[in-house]
């Protein structure tokens, strides 16, 4: 049936509307309400009161209401392009995106240079994840209104979304140059800036969009990412304690807080954290899968499994909690589980470098050396060692082609015992016609100039001569092959200085009993540490042998020196080691050395000293498993722990040892 003509409105009705627009434009929308529907009443089927009224809702929150209005202005008059747009924008707010996106369409139909239309249709499409299609309105909202911040903004989201993190970090520079009160912008370049890794940068702009609001709790969230990832974790932990003091229940910041925790090794508190996480959002698996990360550095590993099962059951793709679960099943020495675990984590995703990383430690724990070493080129791509990988110009070697007569920088990565222990493939590469330049760290320089061959030694940091290619330290196993049966374990390789042997000679005096080199901690920054390092009165029954002990360690624990003091029997030399060439001269003295997995201890096998070296019950993957010797270090004698965390039955193994 065709519509009815609209009423012809009278000279009163007209200023009734006309009032009723300016108190509307006027920001007086109860008054306005009421005057547009005393009108209505007269003017059922009058399309701009319904459209109007429709306005009013959205602005009062009133989607579903605004709905109504819309849909009953455009079967009046179907062609109104603003009423079509604020259709889809009250259908938006209601997340109907589907919808919301036809009646953006019909309204760029009717008005084609309608911005506002074009942007909505971005926010839209962007829900729908269809972000490349997102950023075509958006781009063309711009083009339309180049002073659109708000456009900027929401290009910025998308482009973030699609990994385009600095087309993204550009965009919201641009909403923000517009409007530079627009906190939503700056805190989201702060994420940007984080996903790039620019992370000074990414707390600047938080600090700005706090300062702008400072009860902004996800900005106070987003900024302990940032700064937990520059390892800054009690800051993090402060930036998280704001966000929930803002926000009780921010589940998210709980759980990040809990991983702040754990990287400061307050790992009760961490727990706590991610409880907390999981009681407001008893679904949220990635809070289980970190206290699962919390509870394996606890070794409470059964509970560690539980946890990281709750989180698969919650998200069966959940790559990451399987790949930490083969963490916790490693160090149950539950290794054919741990394997499946890394396997489904890799199959989940292909590209998932700390899965293969940690497949990669467990294949050569178990002596498949081939396949682990290769895996182990994974560790580039992880993000604690992706901004450590070196970029040269020269190509890096991996054993693929002959680089007889060419010359090879060997330079340095993770810890000094890995250099100490790598360093002799030097004399490898060396025999196959190759000219070897080491970058040597400052602490090593002196101790490595006792290598044999024709070496160039460069310190870390001085210019570097010519070169061809490059390798890594940690890549030569793989370049060069290795098989359990191919190690090269020539001992010794390093050796002492002979001034500083005999400055060290001078200083012990006359030898009348056995001389003890003893390490019972390492380095606390030390991913591993907990699981490596003891406490000194852990050792002190070693310390009842008729022996002669002197400490080898650099650093000294605060924890320890109260024991340290309450044993004179331990000489201390820490002032006096300088550099590891002194540490050697100083090992050279000793007739054993008994160490925990330090650098200390690879030093002392690579001087071919007999050595007695503490494992815990799962260890580092270059011990391998149930051996008390070492395909590395022939006079290196492994002992190991029997149950997890059972340092006594160790010590109490050497010291019977000892004591036959």
């Amino acid at each position: 049936m065709p519509n009815k003509k609209p009423h012809r409105l009278t000279s009163k009705q007209t200023k009734m509307i006309t009032d009723a627009l300016a108190l509307h434009q006027s920001g007086q929308l109860e008054l306005a309400e009421n005057l547009y529907k005393k009108v209505l009443r007269r003017l059922p089927r009058n399309a701009l009161l319904l459209k109007k009224l429709g306005t009013i809702s959205i602005q009062k929150g009133r989607s579903a209401e605004a709905i109504v209005f819309f849909e009953k202005s455009l079967q009046i008059n179907p062609d109104q392009s603003d009423a079509l747009n604020n259709l889809g924008l009250a259908l938006q707010n209601l997340q109907r995106w589907d919808e919301a996106l036809i009646n953006y369409d019909k309204a760029i139909f009717l008005s084609p240079d309608n911005p506002d239309a074009h942007s909505n249709r971005g926010i839209s499409l962007h829900n729908l994840h269809r972000w490349d299609e997102a950023l075509i309105s958006y781009d063309k909202a711009i083009s339309l209104n180049p002073d659109d911040a708000v456009a900027y903004y929401n290009r910025g989201d998308t482009l973030r979304l699609l990994k385009r993190q600095e087309e993204a970090v550009e965009s919201y520079d641009r909403a923000i140059a517009l409007n530079p009160n627009f906190v939503e912008a700056l805190s989201n370049r702060g994420v940007a800036l984080t996903d790039v890794k620019r992370l000074e940068a990414a707390v600047k702009s938080y600090d700005r969009a706090i300062a702008l609001n400072p009860n902004f709790a996800e900005v106070y969230s987003n900024r302990g990412n940032a700064l937990r990832k520059l390892k800054r974790q009690e800051e993090a932990v402060e930036s998280y304690d704001r966000a929930i003091a803002l926000n009780p229940n921010f589940v998210d910041a709980y759980s990040n807080r809990g991983v702040a925790l754990k990287n400061l090794n307050r790992l009760d508190e961490a727990l706590e954290s991610y409880d907390r996480a999981i009681a407001l959002n008893p679904n949220y698996a990635g809070a289980y899968s970190n206290r699962g990360n919390a509870l394996t550095d606890l070794k409470r590993l059964d509970e560690a499994l539980e946890s990281y099962d709750c989180a698969i059951a919650l998200n069966p793709d959940y790559a990451e909690a399987y790949s930490n679960r083969g963490n916790a099943l490693t160090e149950l020495k539950r290794l054919d589980e741990a394997l499946e675990s890394y396997d489904r984590a890799i199959a989940l995703n292909p590209d998932y470098a700390n899965a293969y990383w940690n497949k990669s430690l467990l294949k050569i724990l178990q002596g498949d050396y081939l396949e682990g070493w290769k895996l182990y080129e994974w560790r580039w791509k992880r993000e604690k060692h992706i901004n450590s990988a070196r970029e040269f110009h020269q190509p890096l070697w991996l054993g693929n082609e002959s680089i007889s007569d060419e010359t090879l920088l060997i330079h340095p990565e993770q810890g000094h015992g890995d250099y100490i222990q790598f360093i002799r493939y030097a004399a490898l590469v060396e025999r196959l016609g190759v000219r070897v330049v080491l970058e040597v760290p400052p602490e090593l320089t002196k101790l490595f100039s006792t290598l044999t061959g024709q070496l160039t030694l460069i310190e870390k940091g001085k210019p570097l001569p010519s070169f061809d290619y490059h390798c890594p330290v940690m890549s030569l196993p793989l370049a060069l092959k290795t098989t359990l049966k191919t190690i090269p374990a020539q001992i010794p390789y390093l050796y002492t200085d002979d001034e500083k042997r005999k400055r060290w000679n001078t200083k012990l005096g006359a030898k009348t009993v056995t001389r003890v080199g003893l390490v019972w901690s390492g380095s606390t920054t030390h991913e591993n540490d907990h699981n490596r390092s003891l406490l000194l009165e852990q050792v002190t029954s070693l310390l009842e042998l008729p022996m002669e002990f002197h400490s080898l360690q650099k650093e000294i624990r605060e924890i320890d020196l109260k024991t340290l003091n309450d044993f004179p029997k331990i000489h201390q030399h820490q002032n006096d080691l300088l550099d590891f060439s002194d540490t050697a001269a100083l090992i050279d003295e000793m007739d054993l050395v008994i160490s925990v997995d330090t650098a200390v201890a690879h030093l002392s096998g690579a001087m071919g000293k007999k050595t007695f070296i503490l494992l815990p019950y799962s260890p580092d993957y270059r011990w391998m498993l149930d051996r008390v010797d070492s395909p590395w270090y022939p006079t290196v004698t492994l002992f190991r722990q029997p149950a997890i965390g059972d340092w006594d039955s160790v010590i109490s193994e050497i010291r019977q040892f000892l004591s036959d």
